[in-house]
């Protein structure tokens, strides 16, 4: 009698090898897609740079323009070259020097006011979405109490009252005003989170608040929130700019975008485009390019973009 049971290598070919894709989890899926995105490698590279300009402009720039000697009135306005191919500012400085060093006051406050909207909107976010009732009702009313002042006049407004405008006051009213888009987005992801069969389980073996808030909540919630502080990180660049510019930031002798914008501005009309142009371009490369990391990020969090 014949042995009917299928040879070994017929019964590994009928069964299903098993997926990787399915295997991932959600931030492991992230990584995954990010790493295949063109998108998300050219923006890092371009943020890397960046930040390297902010924490270690000796790489970039050996001398800061606030240096003893560093700046020569006789330079004064003088055209880019091939000695000096980013010119001089209308101070004398070597304009590649001042605009790497006035990297790092944009960056360090778009960053410390990042740390502090992404804290308190997902903070207040977390506690309307989960509890709701009375606490969701007090927390969206402040919500849009904010919401109803413009962003850029409100802080027009409150940097004015501060004598000395440092990275501190910059960063405190700038924060102030920042915090209320992370603190919606953060809500309502909450409230789709909560919802979950996986909450359910939670709240039925006996896990209090905390522990679910901690566990489940906050790592499947936070998603939109790290896509929209990245995207914001770039507009808070472009915000300090805009404040120091109008005269409510930085003050000279500090070296800053906004400041750089402010002298170049009338002069860019008598022929020194340079005074105007470089600095401006360092803002929009900047801002742009945590606005792409961003849109990398968007598109590794939800699938319907991929």
């Amino acid at each position: 009698m014949s042995d009917a049971s299928p040879p070994p290598a017929a019964a590994d070919a009928e069964t299903p090898a098993p997926n990787a894709d399915q295997n991932r989890s959600l931030w492991g899926d992230v990584r995954y897609q990010l790493v295949r995105s063109p998108l998300f490698w050219i923006s890092s590279v371009m943020v890397l740079v960046i930040l390297t300009m902010a924490f270690v402009p000796q790489l970039w720039a050996s001398t800061p323009p606030t240096a003893r000697g560093a700046c020569d009135l006789l330079n004064a306005r003088e055209k880019p070259s091939a000695e000096h191919w980013f010119g001089y500012t209308a101070s004398g400085c070597d304009m590649w020097a001042s605009v790497v060093y006035g990297t790092g006051k944009s960056v360090i406050v778009a960053i410390l006011v990042t740390i502090g909207t992404v804290l308190l909107g997902v903070t207040l976010g977390t506690l309307a979405g989960y509890f709701g009732g009375f606490t969701d009702t007090v927390i969206s009313r402040i919500t849009d109490d904010f919401f109803g002042l413009p962003f850029i006049l409100g802080a027009l407004v409150f940097l004015a009252i501060f004598p000395d405008r440092n990275i501190w006051t910059i960063t405190l009213v700038l924060t102030l005003f920042g915090w209320t888009s992370l603190t919606r987005v953060m809500r309502g992801s909450v409230i789709a989170t909560k919802q979950a069969d996986y909450v359910d389980a939670a709240r039925a073996v006996g896990a209090g608040h905390f522990f679910i808030i901690r566990r489940h909540i906050i790592s499947n919630s936070i998603a939109p929130v790290v896509v929209l502080a990245t995207i914001g990180l770039g507009s808070f660049i472009g915000a300090e700019a805009t404040l120091t510019y109008l005269g409510v930031g930085y003050q000279r002798p500090t070296v800053s975008w906004g400041l750089l914008v402010a002298e170049g501005q009338n002069l860019a009309l008598a022929g020194f485009w340079h005074l105007l142009v470089i600095p401006a371009s360092f803002i929009v490369v900047t801002v742009l390019s945590f606005i792409l990391l961003g849109d990398a990020l968007r598109d590794a969090l939800d699938p319907r973009h991929r």
